[in-house]
């Protein structure tokens, strides 16, 4: 099996079905791209990933809300969502401003799991 390219498969499927979704991104727990379709800043983009994954653990423990499930950033322009896909790799989903976030969710937590299941596989 070829990590990269199980991978790049199902973030390909996630983009056929949110078409809103303007970007994708797959790296480690520790900031490692594994595949992305970004354009630009995709070492610097995995690295943030990382570490917003980090943050966004440590801060569900300490309020006690259970365990970490996504991280949804909203800015003017569109929307950031990273998603814990196992406990070695992190999915990021850009979309745009008018991205309908329900599905978003849906589709950003179903292939999290995919790519945790390939994961489990190697």
């Amino acid at each position: 099996m070829d990590l990269r390219r199980d991978v790049h498969e199902e973030l390909v499927l996630l983009r056929s079905r949110a078409p809103e979704i303007t970007g994708v991104l797959a790296c480690t727990v520790d900031g490692m791209l594994v595949t992305t379709d970004l354009a630009a800043e995709t070492e610097q983009t995995a690295a943030l990933t990382s570490a917003l994954l980090s943050l966004s653990r440590r801060m569900t423990e300490l309020a006690g809300v259970g365990d970490f499930e996504e991280t949804l950033i909203s800015g003017s322009r569109g929307h950031t969502a990273c998603y814990a896909a196992g406990h070695r790799l992190v999915l990021t989903v850009l979309a745009g401003p008018g991205a309908n976030l329900g599905l978003l969710r849906i589709e950003g937590r179903k292939t999290a799991a995919k790519l945790a299941a390939i994961i489990d596989h190697q």
